[in-house]
């Protein structure tokens, strides 16, 4: 079995992951930290099994893929390069159009 991959994250895809965090800890009490721990989870899940999530549409980067957080309905967008994970975006299942990747 290979080592997990490293993972990266866009200075993009980390302001929408905090203010995403942000907004959810205000508006969620019930489950303040949701967004914060469902990331951590499926980046977990994506550094050992990164074919998990599906190919995403309309990206301009080669090799893109994206899996759907269904609890806090979010996307990660990422893509695997050179031993790393990258994450690309975090993009609500609800947002018109898709996230510039």
């Amino acid at each position: 079995m290979s080592p997990p991959l490293q993972i990266r994250v866009s200075p993009q895809a980390l302001v929408q992951i905090e203010e995403a965090a942000s907004w959810w800890e205000r508006n969620r009490p019930s489950a303040p930290n949701a967004i914060h721990h469902d990331v951590a989870e499926i980046l977990t899940v994506l550094s050992t099994q990164p074919g998990v999530g599906a190919p995403a549409r309309r990206s301009r980067v080669i090799g893109v893929r994206r899996v759907n957080l269904t609890r806090v309905r979010y996307y990660i967008y990422y893509r695997v390069s050179g031993g790393f994970l990258d994450v690309l975006a975090f993009w609500h299942t609800s947002r018109a159009g898709h996230p510039r990747v």
